[in-house]
């Protein structure tokens, strides 16, 4: 029985490596979406006097998210995986990840990608202009956009880590998951 539980722990363990290893493989021949989630931003929520234009007054990448946005360009980079366009949403978390990441002059802001809304038609309506986004794209490079986990969970029913990038495309009116690579 012990030996039984062993080998079943060490599959369990050994899964999360292997879909990393099918997601980079993916990111290196180009041409993907990835819906990458922001780097580590400590709490929920926003203040009170929360402001887009004004970064203090949002949740923000602490020093470890910083650090990771960091890590995560330097392995996109020595793993030979093209960035081809590069959206962020909004807010300053998903920007500063995008910017370490990219760099400044890559990242172009998309207001579909910010947290989903209580507004159900809203959201909707985001989600449709980050699908049809994501089906017109033909770039060699890969198509990365920053984002938050709560648009994971909305759009794929996932729950995803800080730094997590996740391989989707189009299918139907929804997106199918084709991989996932944890960066941090």
């Amino acid at each position: 029985m012990l030996k039984v539980t062993i080998v079943v722990l060490a599959a369990l363990l050994a899964l999360p490596a292997h879909a990393t290893e099918a997601g980079w493989a993916l990111l290196r021949n180009g041409g993907q979406t990835v819906l990458l989630n922001h780097a580590d931003a400590p709490g929920s929520g926003e203040p009170a006097n929360f402001d887009f234009e004004n970064c203090r007054t949002q949740r923000n990448l602490s020093d470890r998210g910083r650090q990771q946005a960091r890590r995560i360009g330097a392995l996109l980079a020595a793993r030979s995986a093209p960035a081809g366009q590069v959206y962020a949403s909004r807010f300053c978390r998903t920007v500063e990840t995008a910017n370490l990441v990219f760099g400044e002059s890559a990242v172009e802001l998309l207001d579909a990608l910010d947290l989903p809304e209580v507004d159900a038609e809203s959201d909707a309506e985001d989600f449709r202009t980050v699908l049809e986004l994501i089906t017109d794209y033909s770039g060699s490079g890969n198509m990365f956009m920053v984002t938050h986990p709560e648009n994971l969970a909305v759009w794929l029913g996932i729950r995803s880590r800080a730094g997590e990038a996740v391989i989707v495309q189009p299918d139907g009116e929804g997106l199918r998951v084709l991989g996932r690579v944890v960066l941090n």
